[in-house]
């Protein structure tokens, strides 16, 4: 037996290996309910070159992002051509904001696979348009905790309702979402209760690592080996580290979402490990980052 085909999930409701929440064209479909909360979703569209899908929005906003190829996004108002990319290891996207209550259609001649990140919403938005330069490209961490964050739609650099996504670049070796922290909990200045999903792609192949640690009695505490297309969902706890295998660096893509009045991402550092950030001023950022994006990426630590 293939070390593919022994894998065993972790936790069977929160380790969900590639393929195990397929469903018609998607190759991964979480939606609130398959993953027992309220708002944030996660699919991953798989069109073959000619392709299209067709889609209604329903009580949630949605940002569609070329994992690779590009497409066409349309709604009764609005039509835009994402450009996209080769991989998620190739460069930054642009990408397109959906709203709630609309029909969308996402076509690609060439084919391709596309993340529709979403969340469900009160507030109905326009569907607009973000090329790739306008993407936010931050280095944070430092040593060996080095990695790159695409802000496409970080709570500060593009406007939703409730959606918070962000791409994570790991280079192989290093550790990533390190110190472990949490968001589970809503503490107005100091701590936002946010559902959060991971979704991993490892450049080449292999196998990375993502931990899950209990903030609470009966928490979520989740080991898991992640592959490309793998996912953990995050509805509470400490998470991190996210460690990609020496050798092949990692891709995550975070989505967020959570029941608060306010679209923010604050977040507490595990007691025990907070300590490593004050290390970080000394050390400089991995020389390997940015993996791609502007050269003056900002270094935030």
């Amino acid at each position: 037996m293939s070390t593919d085909e022994s894998r065993q999930p972790v936790d069977s409701g929160l380790y969900v290996p590639a393929g195990a929440a397929a469903t018609g064209p998607y190759a991964l479909r979480i939606d609130p309910e398959r993953a027992g909360w309220t708002h944030s979703a996660l699919r991953v569209l798989e069109l073959a070159p000619g392709a299209s899908h067709t889609f209604a929005t329903g009580d949630s906003e949605w940002i569609v992002l070329p994992l690779s190829g590009g497409c066409t996004v349309r709604t009764p108002d609005a039509s835009f051509e994402l450009l996209g990319r080769e991989s998620v290891f190739g460069g930054v996207t642009d990408f397109a904001y959906l709203p709630r209550d609309a029909q969308a259609q996402i076509a690609s001649g060439a084919g391709g696979r596309f993340a529709l990140a979403g969340a469900k919403c009160g507030r109905r938005l326009p569907a607009r348009y973000v090329p790739a330069p306008e993407v936010s490209v931050e280095l944070r961490g430092s040593g060996p905790c080095s990695r790159q964050v695409n802000n496409f739609a970080a709570a500060g650099a593009f406007d939703c309702d409730r959606l918070i996504a962000v791409e994570v670049l790991t280079p192989g070796g290093n550790w990533s979402s390190y110190p472990p922290h949490k968001h589970d909990r809503d503490v107005p200045g100091v701590e936002s209760e946010l559902e959060e999903i991971y979704y991993f792609e490892i450049e080449g192949g292999g196998a990375g690592y993502h931990r899950v640690s209990p903030s609470r009695p009966g928490g979520a505490d989740v080991l898991a080996e992640v592959r490309t297309g793998d996912v953990v969902l995050v509805p509470d706890g400490w998470h991190g580290p996210s460690i990609a295998p020496p050798g092949r660096d990692m891709y995550y893509l975070n989505v967020m979402a959570g029941p608060g009045d306010t679209r923010e991402w604050l977040i507490s550092d595990h007691p025990d490990h907070g300590w490593i950030r004050d290390t970080w001023p000394d050390q400089p950022a991995d020389p390997r980052l940015p993996l791609y994006g502007p050269a003056g990426a900002e270094a935030r630590r």
